[in-house]
This record gives structure tokens, sequence and C-alpha cells, in this order.
């Protein structure tokens, strides 16, 4: 299986809540009445993410993605030993 690095150029913001979640008692499940925990926005760019979240006062962090390294090998690599 391969996972493809298709449509992950990104940027996204999203609400962290500090509220803590509870237990849904009829399914078992954890819950929140808080619908902005559910939220997550997503950007072209770091730069249309920031803006956004300075017009809107939402302070932020900005966390970089971390340099994938590949390693080019062929079919036939998968069985040698």
């Amino acid at each position: 299986m391969q996972s493809g690095i298709g449509s992950t150029k990104k940027w996204v913001l999203e609400y962290i809540i500090d509220e803590s979640t509870s237990i849904n008692p009829l399914m078992g499940w954890e819950s929140s009445s808080n619908t902005l925990s559910e939220l997550k926005l997503f950007f072209d760019s770091k730069d249309q993410a920031i803006d956004y979240a300075n017009k809107n006062k939402i302070e932020f962090i900005i966390i970089e993605n971390n340099k994938r390294s590949f390693v080019k090998k062929t079919y036939t690599d998968n069985f040698l030993k």
C-alpha cells in the first residue's frame, strides 16, 4: 500500500478547546457541548490562515510540517535479502 501526498499542501486552523469531554450515557461515546471542537478550516497558504485568524481575533500557534524523506526503490527491492 502506498500513501500519497496529493492534497496535503493545505494549512489547517483548528480550535484548541480546554473543555473536557464527557461520556455519552446512551452510546458510550465521548461528547462535548462545544461545537468549535469539531471545526477545521483549510487554507491554501499560511498567509491566508494568519490573516483569517488576525481578522477574527483568534490566538494561534504555527506548527510547521516536518520534511518527508523518500527512499526511491523498485518493486524488486521488496524481495531482496
